[in-house]
């Protein structure tokens, strides 16, 4: 259970904070929800049912200084580029679905590395892998960013390091 004005990720929306947690009647049931307010912008406010175990399992705590400074302090490495489109953007939703820090981490690198192989070639990322990315490091980044105190690019350069 999370407590109101806890700091937490919810899926690809980044670091929120729940705001309320709160009874709303839609139709003629009523469900209590978590109110997340995502830390990136003032427009959007989240609802998650409490009771949906799927929602609710995209919600974990923000890490501690320590956990991030752990988990930087030795990199995963960024594995194998896998040249089936389909089966390697299939790999990478999955991991954005999952939402574990350091596949995320694994995922960003081994990217990147692609992407500077592509450049020496003078070709660029697919647009899939390009946005994959992009979800990808705003889940990564911003739990670095909100925790170190830092701005986005020093938390690529130490994704990347």
């Amino acid at each position: 259970m999370f407590s109101v004005g806890q700091n937490v990720l919810y899926g690809t929306n980044g670091v929120c904070v729940v705001n309320d947690i709160t009874e709303k009647k839609v139709g003629k049931v009523s469900m209590e929800y978590y109110v997340l307010k995502p830390l990136d912008t003032n427009f959007s406010t989240l609802f998650v049912p409490t009771k949906n175990e799927a929602l609710v399992k995209k919600i974990r705590g923000v890490m501690t200084k320590d956990m991030i400074n752990g988990v930087l302090s030795k990199l995963p490495e960024p594995g194998e580029w896998n040249d089936n489109k389909q089966e390697r953007s299939e790999q990478f939703k999955a991991v954005i679905s999952n939402g574990d820090f350091t596949e995320l981490i694994r995922m960003i690198r081994l990217i990147y590395k692609h992407s500077d192989e592509l450049s020496e070639l003078g070709r660029h990322l697919h647009m899939s892998d390009e946005r994959l990315l992009k979800e990808a490091e705003k889940m990564v980044t911003e739990e670095i960013e909100f925790v170190l105190d830092v701005d986005k690019q020093q938390a690529i350069e130490m994704i990347l390091k």
